[in-house]
C-alpha cells in the first residue's frame, strides 16, 4: 500500500470518529474549494443542467448548481469517514424504511434484483445485510486507479455485503442461485455504459440516454422481482431508503419495460429535487447516431 493511500486512511480514520457537526465543518470547506477554487467539473455540471432544465433560468440553475456542489462535499466527506466509521455511528445517518417488504420475498424463496441510482448517498445501502438474511451482491465498476478500487471494495464489503465487478455479475448470481444461496443483486442503474454495449436509448432528462439492459435481462433469465430503492435526505447527515415495487413476474413484461419502470422513477425523483443527483458525471458523453 502506497504512503498516500496510508495517509487518506489515516485521516478517514480521524474524520470518522468527530462529531458530525465539526465533520460537516469540513464538508464546508470542500464546497469551497471545488466550486470556488478547483471548480470541479464545472463545464459538465452547468451543460448538464441546462440540457436537462431547458425550461428553467440561468439563475434556477446555477441554485441548483450551488446546492449540488454542498452536497457532493457532503458526499466526499461522509464516505470517505464510512471507510473507518463504526457500525452504530453508520446507522446513525440512514434509516431503512419498509425491510419488511424484503423480508416478505425472503419468506417466498423469491430472489431479488435493486436498483437504485446515483442520488443522495446510495453508499449507505452497503449497510443492508445488517437487516436481512438475503446475501447482498453490489455491482460496481472496478475503479483504474488499484488502491483506490481496494479502498471502495473495502467501504462496501465491511458490513457483509459481496462487491461483484460488472462483467461477473451474471456469472455470480447463477451461481448463487445453482447453490440455494438467497440473494439481492444491488445495481447502480444509471452508469454510462461503454459505447460498444450500448444497445437501448430512451429519453432522460430531457436527452436522448443510452441505458444499462443488465438489471430486466438477469430478471426475466432468472425470473427475480425486481424492486427500486429511493434515497432521501431528510436532512445533513440524515438519509432514510425506501423500498418501492416494481415487478413480481418479469417474464410476463413487454420488453424494455422494466428497464423504463426504473429509468422514470428515478427521472421522477431527480425532477423533484435535482441538487442530489451526480451532475458532474458526464453521463451524456455519447450521442444518439
Amino acid at each position: 500500500m502506497t504512503f498516500s493511500i496510508l495517509i487518506l486512511i489515516f485521516f478517514s480514520k480521524v474524520l470518522s470518529i468527530l462529531p458530525k457537526q465539526i465533520m460537516y465543518l469540513f464538508s464546508d470547506i470542500l464546497y469551497f474549494i471545488l466550486y470556488y477554487i478547483i471548480r470541479y467539473r464545472k463545464n459538465i455540471v452547468f451543460k448538464n443542467l441546462k440540457n436537462s432544465f431547458p425550461e428553467k433560468s440561468n439563475k434556477e440553475q446555477m441554485l441548483i448548481a450551488k446546492k449540488y456542489y454542498k452536497h457532493l462535499a457532503d458526499l466526499f466527506t461522509e464516505n470517505f469517514a464510512l471507510l473507518s466509521m463504526s457500525k452504530n455511528k453508520s446507522l446513525s445517518f440512514i434509516t431503512f424504511n419498509n425491510l419488511n417488504l424484503l423480508e416478505s420475498y425472503y419468506k417466498k424463496n423469491k430472489n431479488l434484483i435493486v436498483i437504485t441510482g446515483h442520488y443522495n448517498n446510495w453508499e449507505f445501502l452497503t449497510l443492508t445485510p445488517l437487516f436481512t438474511d438475503y446475501k447482498i451482491i453490489s455491482v460496481y465498476k472496478t475503479l483504474s486507479n488499484k488502491a483506490f478500487d481496494e479502498l471502495t471494495y473495502k467501504m462496501r464489503s465491511r458490513h457483509g455485503a459481496l462487491p461483484v465487478p460488472m462483467k461477473k455479475s451474471i456469472k455470480t448470481v447463477i451461481d448463487y442461485k445453482n447453490k440455494n444461496i438467497p440473494f439481492i443483486l444491488f445495481l447502480v442503474a444509471d452508469q454510462r455504459p461503454l459505447k460498444k454495449d450500448i444497445r437501448y436509448w430512451t429519453k432522460f432528462l430531457n436527452q436522448d440516454t443510452p441505458i444499462f439492459l443488465g438489471a430486466e435481462k438477469i430478471a426475466k433469465k432468472l425470473n427475480t422481482a425486481v424492486l427500486y430503492v429511493q434515497v432521501n435526505k431528510i436532512s445533513r447527515g440524515k438519509y432514510e431508503s425506501n423500498y418501492i415495487e416494481l415487478c413480481n413476474n418479469p417474464a410476463s413484461t413487454e420488453q424494455y419495460e422494466i428497464t423504463e419502470k426504473h429509468t422514470r422513477i428515478l427521472e421522477s425523483i431527480i425532477r423533484n429535487k435535482p441538487e442530489y443527483w451526480l451532475w458532474s458525471h458526464n453521463r451524456w458523453k455519447y450521442t444518439k447516431e
